[in-house]
């Protein structure tokens, strides 16, 4: 099923559990929360205590996304802290075989992120192995920036091959998702759609939420 996440990084976090039950009485089923360490990406944002005290407060599952040059040395702790999903950028992963069983053996969901620039193909060896894969469709580091087209060619590429193997992986987007590319971006095969200013930097975050998720669900109609 096609789901949005809310990104908690555009949240005020000066009312962050109020900001979360809206959109969880809404029917969020999944957070998205950024992990930046100001080396792999040019921002830092939260660690193990924010998490610890999200987890505290909502029954959401939290898919955290480690924007972070190190994750072999954290992922464990950030599930620890609370992660149901830990996604790890293939960028810093030299070993990434052994960091997706790693994630699987702490019991999360295990994750793979591509940045723009980064091809599907480097992905080959480890699909067999991935819960979801998530498509950067900004450069990360910080939010607001606009949405680059060609992630919608990566996608039906991932969808493809996915169909080819016969494999069920999630495919995610993140990255300028917005009500007026929700549609496209489900109907080229996207499963989980991060969405952080659309939803929260809006005067009613949960109503917000709720247009995104209906209009997401009814692209699924819609054979293209």
């Amino acid at each position: 099923m096609v789901e949005i996440l809310p990104s908690i990084l555009a949240a005020d976090f000066a009312r962050l559990g109020e900001e979360i039950a809206k959109v969880e009485r809404a029917g969020a089923s999944m957070l998205h929360v950024d992990v930046m360490d100001g080396h792999f990406v040019p921002n830092i944002s939260l660690g193990f205590p924010v998490i610890e005290s999200i987890r505290k407060i909502t029954r959401l599952k939290l898919d955290v996304h480690l924007m972070i040059s190190d994750p072999d040395r954290y992922a464990h702790e950030f599930i620890r802290a609370g992660a149901d999903h830990v996604l790890v950028h293939q960028e810093v992963c030299p070993n990434l075989d052994r960091t997706l069983r790693s994630i699987r053996g702490d019991g999360a969901l295990a994750g793979v992120v591509l940045n723009p620039a980064t091809p599907i193909s480097t992905l080959s060896e480890v699909l067999d192995l991935v819960d979801h894969v998530l498509i950067m469709s900004v450069n990360p580091g910080y939010g607001g920036q606009s949405f680059i087209p060609n992630a919608l060619k990566k996608i039906k590429a991932l969808a493809w091959k996915r169909k080819e193997l016969g494999l069920n992986f999630a495919i995610e987007i993140d990255g300028g998702v917005a009500l007026d590319n929700v549609g496209d971006i489900v109907r080229a095969g996207c499963d989980w759609l991060v969405a952080g200013s659309s939803v929260f930097h809006t005067p009613d975050p949960g109503a917000a939420f709720s247009q995104m998720q209906r209009t997401a669900r009814e692209a699924t109609l819609v054979k293209v």
